[in-house]
């Protein structure tokens, strides 16, 4: 049977839901994933050109944008079932070539992909690019999803957001996590300034975005429709307020790990406990909250909370305003790269 998936991705709502089954076929065959996303080639443009040959820092991090956000999100939902897993960018004009490549580099078995049944802008990575790969692939080729076919549910668009949010979030969790080896003195020089970027990042999104639309629309629907899980949703948004209470102590035990070495066995405890704490929320969410709303809710129930969340996307990963949140994450990418490979 299939050991090692190659599973291209675009950054779509379709390709959040390829992540989820791909996870899915890859946990039940025991498989491993190669998860790939082609980027275009920014150099090739005027402005590109110019950009490169003024900062060529500044335009590997432009160049990086979104693919890198894309991959730490798929990272992240095989990371949270120790699947085996690597991301992979590439740069090109013609992504199924190199989704062939790559896959024949990785010693893939299996190409797992989903197609949009369109050409244009979004059939980029999966419309017509899907039928170029099943063409000359000599690997067998999955192809798990066809958007054009498939009847979408304001339920299943709501929960495909709010996985994508987790997934974010969880990729955050995952680079704090690989702080606290280094601030121990088990890995590199503890790296203040990105501590501080993803602390800014858990402080902007989860709690002021994610926590108050899940109890406001999610949690307390839910809780109106059944009493079957009233106490787990009691104990999440109590989860919700120690959170950010712990939140604020990282952020003093930061500053004082900055001006003290001591201070920063003190700060990875801290950290080693809200990260531990925030797998365990996610987990209960996904696995207990969201199936109970699946069976309780109503239709109009969805379409509320999915008009709710879509207001975030302006902060999710891979759609950032904040110039600060994609240097954030092309450098998170990085390190889920390192953290699968280990």
């Amino acid at each position: 049977m299939y050991r090692h998936l190659l599973v291209p991705l675009d950054g779509s709502e379709l390709a959040t839901n390829l992540v989820t089954q791909a996870v899915e076929f890859a946990r039940t065959l025991g498989a491993r994933i190669t998860f790939f996303t082609a980027r275009e080639d920014v150099g090739s443009s005027g402005d590109g050109a110019l950009l490169r040959s003024l900062s060529p820092d500044a335009f590997a991090e432009a160049a990086a944008g979104e693919a890198s956000a894309i991959l730490a999100k798929a990272l992240a939902a095989a990371g949270a079932f120790d699947l085996p897993c690597e991301g992979v960018v590439r740069t090109g004009s013609r992504p199924y070539e190199l989704i062939l490549d790559v896959a024949a580099e990785r010693g893939c078995d299996l190409i797992f992909m989903a197609s949009h049944g369109r050409r244009g802008l979004r059939g980029l990575m999966m419309g017509s690019q899907t039928q170029k790969v099943l063409t000359h692939s000599t690997l067998p080729v999955l192809v798990a999803t066809i958007e054009n076919n498939v009847v979408s549910s304001a339920a299943d668009a709501a929960i495909g957001i709010i996985k994508n949010e987790h997934r974010a979030i969880a990729a955050v969790i995952r680079g704090l996590r690989r702080q606290t080896d280094q601030l121990r003195g088990q890995g590199a020089v503890p790296d203040f300034e990105f501590l501080a970027s993803m602390i800014h990042y858990i402080k902007a999104f989860p709690e002021v975005q994610h926590h108050p639309k899940e109890e406001q629309y999610l949690f307390s629907r839910l809780a109106a429709r059944s009493g079957e899980v009233a106490a787990l949703i009691a104990s999440l948004e109590q989860e919700h307020r120690e959170g950010a209470r712990s939140i604020d102590e990282i952020e003093l035990l930061l500053a004082q790990a900055r001006a003290s070495t001591p201070h920063q066995f003190a700060l990875a405890d801290a950290l080693e406990r809200f990260t531990d704490a925030q797998w365990r929320h996610l987990s209960a969410e996904e696995k207990l909250i969201l199936p109970a709303a699946r069976r309780h809710l109503t239709e109009g129930d969805w379409r509320d909370i999915e008009a709710a969340f879509r207001q975030n996307e302006a902060l999710r990963v891979g759609s950032e305003r904040d110039e600060a949140f994609k240097l954030l994450f092309v450098r998170l990418m990085n390190i889920a790269a390192e953290d699968a490979r280990a």
